[in-house]
């Protein structure tokens, strides 16, 4: 029996192979699956199962393309419906695979056909779970991203509660868990930046697996504190359920070279967005006007997901030299597939041929501390509210990145603005967002809060409430 854990850390997504006697299942696959492929054929195996934990918001799994590659049989957990051909499995089905069984446990909760996947080896033991969204290493997944259904989110965390107590928890210590995410997901709380653990270490860490705790506290805990789902989520499990363009296809028809003449056209006639995907630095320095930034470097797919609202919308790319490929499948992953091409030559070109770039200004956050300190100037902070919440620059005004687009209105174009996150990333992000709609007073402070802190600049720290 051979288990090989296939992580993505810009998703925080972790995708399985297991394999037995040349029999081989994957586990919520990715959109690019030639991998999963050129495995199973190095090892003179054949891909038997793709087992779907649930379907899932945050990526665009490749189920589909990979089941018309390989003929491999796709299953889902009991009451899922698609517009593609599946095996939904009943609750306890046992699937052979080589010398070793998979039995399907239906845990609904965060979805309503969430499975977690039991591994039994060639002796029948109990090994290990695939766990997808219902566990975490420290943490459950969030109970509010059912598919058009009348059920409300406490009445799935209750349902959550029951799959745990149920189904995983009566589970020996000694079972190995294999979550489909890790820490920097959206698909929980405060998950574990481990991606592999044993359930007997959850059942004493784990707040949401306290051995006295009663389903009105889980249902409490488990939603306090939980921010609303980016808008992608709903779209990709959408996809998820309904099937989707081969990959293959989006791939060829986004990683396209289009010179400076062609790129400009599509941007004025086609209504394509210019989507930066270099670095902050390399933006700042010079950008098409109106390109928006969202670096590779960063949390790309996800804020994507989160900023650019139409998921259909056409989008072409400034890329770094050899990263269009890359940048059109990561796009894809969140399923952005309508993708149009990458500027051939990037900025360098398109100065050559005579078109106009724009610059940030910048400036050091020591030089920031000092006009902080002389000057009344207007700082805003694009963190997140935890974040801004936990210490802020004395003074600051807070707009968080993920409600850009819908809380612009509360600065003011004729103000300039001093505009800081956490590292550097996410401030050139809502810069670049806020000058394509007519905002040209921003100052990125480089390095961000980090920087800042370093300074004698004035901060206020949140202070937790005496309980005396």
């Amino acid at each position: 029996m051979k288990i090989e854990q296939l992580y993505t850390g810009c998703l925080a997504q972790g995708a399985y192979y297991i394999e037995s006697d040349g029999e081989v299942a994957i586990i919520d696959p990715l959109r690019e699956i030639q991998q999963y492929i050129d495995k199973a054929k190095a090892n003179n195996a054949k891909i038997k199962y793709i087992l779907e934990t649930h379907f899932h918001a945050d990526f665009v799994s490749g189920h589909v393309d990979l089941a018309k590659k390989t003929g491999a049989t796709i299953v889902f957990g009991p009451g899922a419906t698609t517009e593609y051909d599946i095996h939904a499995a009943t609750d306890g089905e046992e699937l052979k695979l080589g010398k070793v069984t998979i039995k399907v446990l239906h845990t609904p909760g965060h979805t309503l056909e969430s499975a977690t996947y039991l591994l039994r080896d060639e002796n029948g033991k109990d090994y290990a779970i695939f766990s997808g969204d219902t566990l975490f290493l420290g943490d459950v997944g969030r109970p509010d991203l059912a598919i058009k259904s009348d059920l409300t989110k406490e009445d799935l965390a209750g349902m959550l509660f029951d799959s745990l107590r149920n189904k995983i928890m009566p589970l020996a210590d000694d079972v190995i868990v294999y979550p489909a995410h890790g820490a920097g997901s959206a698909c929980g709380k405060n998950l574990s930046k481990e991606t592999v653990g044993v359930l007997g270490e959850q059942k004493k860490t784990n707040y949401a697996l306290r051995a006295n705790m009663t389903k009105v506290e889980f249902v409490k805990e488990v939603l306090d504190g939980i921010a609303p789902p980016p808008q992608y989520f709903a779209k990709n499990a959408m996809m998820n359920k309904m099937g989707y363009d081969a990959f293959d296809s989006v791939l060829k028809t986004g990683n396209v070279p289009l010179n400076s003449e062609e790129f400009e056209a599509l941007a004025n006639h086609e209504a394509a967005l210019v989507l930066d995907v270099r670095t902050q630095s390399d933006y700042l320095k010079g950008h098409i006007p109106n390109s928006i930034f969202i670096g590779l470097n960063g949390g790309f797919a996800p804020w994507v997901g989160a900023l650019i609202k139409d998921i259909k919308q056409p989008i072409i790319l400034v890329v770094p030299e050899g990263k269009s490929k890359e940048a059109v499948t990561r796009l894809s992953r969140v399923g952005y597939d309508n993708t149009l091409g990458y500027l051939e030559g990037g900025i360098d070109a398109w100065q050559k041929a005579g078109k106009q770039i724009e610059t940030l200004e910048s400036i050091s956050a020591e030089d920031f501390a000092k006009r902080a300190k002389t000057d009344k100037i207007n700082i805003l902070d694009v963190r997140n509210d935890g974040e801004y919440k936990s210490t802020h620059i004395e003074g600051a005004q807070h707009l968080s990145l993920d409600s850009i687009n819908e809380k612009m209105n509360e600065i003011d174009k004729d103000k300039t603005y001093y505009v800081h996150c956490a590292g550097g990333y996410r401030s050139v992000i809502a810069e670049s967002i806020l000058k394509a709609r007519g905002f040209n007073k921003l100052i990125d402070v480089l390095g961000g809060y980090a920087a800042i802190k370093d300074t004698d600049i004035k901060t206020t720290d949140f202070v937790c409430p005496s309980t005396l």
